[in-house]
């Protein structure tokens, strides 16, 4: 196996996504599965492969990334910043769409943690008068 051209890392919620970039011809695999079997919905494939797409290198570059934590949702934003910042790092002239689409920034949003005495973050138990 070819030694990778970059490495980066793309997080989101509790997902976390170890990316390796190389010279190839548009494989991408995850966990050692190809995309097709990891994300059988197109819409998480649509939402991983944006950057790829935008920067019109799918045919390019081979992906191979490992996914660890998170949902089904969280690991395809976590690789989806994994390599639009492999992208950016390879080709700086890139860098200004992938950061112009929203690509580089890392969403902060994360599950708010519970708090005593109520059954999720918020949400309490039913009120009875009597």
């Amino acid at each position: 196996m070819p030694k990778p051209l970059n490495q980066s890392t793309g997080r989101r919620k509790r997902a976390v996504a170890r990316v390796r970039i190389r010279a190839g011809n548009g494989t991408i695999t995850i966990n050692k599965r190809p995309i097709e079997a990891y994300f059988p919905s197109a819409t998480h494939r649509m939402i991983a492969l944006e950057p790829m797409r935008l920067t019109e290198t799918s045919d390019v570059y081979d992906v191979d990334a490992t996914m660890d934590g998170g949902g089904v949702s969280g690991q395809a934003g976590a690789l989806r910043l994994g390599i639009a910042r492999a992208l950016a790092t390879l080709d700086p002239e890139q860098r200004a769409g992938l950061k112009k689409a929203g690509l580089l920034t890392r969403d902060p949003r994360e599950k708010e943690s519970k708090k005593y005495g109520l059954k999720k973050a918020r949400k309490a138990p039913q009120y009875s008068k009597r």
